[in-house]
């Protein structure tokens, strides 16, 4: 996360795509890139112009090592219709920069540093370093639930801020807030419309957008239990997938299990999942994070709702559902008809919801 955006004048090989080849769809240089954004999924190019930055029309997909065109268009964020129609008359200031940056200012548009530097969890560090303490930092470890994955749903989620526009400007990020301050006091969640399909939400209420884990989490039991992002994720670094503290499946198996009051009630996992032991539909999150989360074209992220999405859910609403997600060869009356024969499997929720 320290190095989500990085410059390629001081990192040369942060520009993965060879931009000596022709593209028909990359129309700008080497010279042409103040900043680079990402490198995990896809990758993005800032310009500056001025004081301010602007992406540049594409974007490299980094799974499928091609160039696609990278434009907002209206009806796939909020703010799209807010600006005019061209890449270089929105600048990131308002749509990207407070999130990956550290004390973006509104009004001098200046950053104490670029990406997601300690300060963007731990508050203000000028004297915790001139005198560490625990009293004069904040460490969301201590913080109470709520206040503690605020330090990640602040930038993991979308939404408006209370105030908007804001001197001319409408933000996609949370203006004015710091670590110990209550997220609500500056930033709305976009909630899911029961029933209906938005440009964020799937009909059940699961997110198929990038960057909601949030909004899907806030939703979720575990939430609801006091769980904390970084109960299973560490920012800090790790050796795992997408920074998880240990694999998924030993991860899961911590609180869940055979035995354990919070489940899966059967002896065996292979008892709950039905899948091999090794194989993917064994995995806790094959079927309670189905990736289903758009990043790129058809390269999506997980959710985290921990929701099981049910073939019935896919019929009636059209979510996709990890059953034919996985057995792609298959259809939903397959799937339904599976899950029936499972003994342990509840019928109310398989035949509806």
């Amino acid at each position: 996360m320290a190095n989500v955006v990085r410059d390629p004048k001081e990192h040369p090989d942060a520009i993965i795509p060879d931009l000596s080849q022709p593209n028909p769809v990359v129309s700008f240089t080497r010279q042409d890139i103040a900043l680079v954004y990402g490198s995990h999924w896809k990758q993005r190019y800032f310009k500056r112009v001025g004081s301010d930055y602007y992406v540049l029309p594409a974007q490299w997909d980094v799974t499928h090592q091609i160039w696609r065109p990278y434009f907002v268009k209206n009806g796939t964020d909020w703010w799209a219709p807010l600006y005019p129609p061209d890449n270089m008359k929105r600048p990131t200031g308002p749509l990207c920069d407070g999130c990956h940056s550290v004390n973006y200012d509104i009004n001098t548009k200046a950053v104490t540093e670029w990406n997601v530097g300690c300060e963007r969890c731990h508050g203000p560090g000028s004297q915790h370093v001139a005198k560490p303490s625990m009293n004069n930092i904040v460490n969301p470890a201590r913080l109470d639930f709520v206040q503690a994955n605020d330090t990640c749903i602040q930038c993991h989620s979308q939404g408006k801020p209370l105030k908007n526009p804001i001197n001319g400007n409408y933000y996609d990020w949370p203006v004015g807030f710091q670590m110990g301050s209550k997220l609500q006091d500056f930033w709305n969640l976009d909630a899911p419309e029961l029933g209906k399909q938005t440009f964020t939400h799937f009909p059940d209420g699961t997110a198929h957008k990038n960057r909601m884990q949030g909004n899907d989490f806030v939703q979720s039991v575990m939430y609801e239990r006091g769980v904390k992002c970084f109960s299973c994720h560490d920012v800090h670094g790790t050796e795992n997938d997408n920074l998880l503290i240990k694999p998924a499946n030993v991860m899961c198996l911590e609180c869940h299990g055979p035995g354990s009051p919070n489940g899966p009630h059967t002896t065996t996992i292979e008892q709950h999942t039905h899948h091999t032991v090794g194989s993917p539909g064994n995995e806790c999150i094959a079927c309670h994070m189905p990736k289903i989360e758009q990043t790129i074209a058809d390269v999506n992220v997980r959710s985290h709702t921990f929701r099981f999405i049910s073939p019935a859910m896919s019929k009636e609403y059209n979510i996709p559902n990890p059953c034919t997600n996985c057995h792609k060869d298959k259809n939903l009356e397959w799937a339904t008809r599976e899950l029936d024969s499972w003994s342990n499997v509840s019928p109310w929720r398989v035949g509806h919801f």
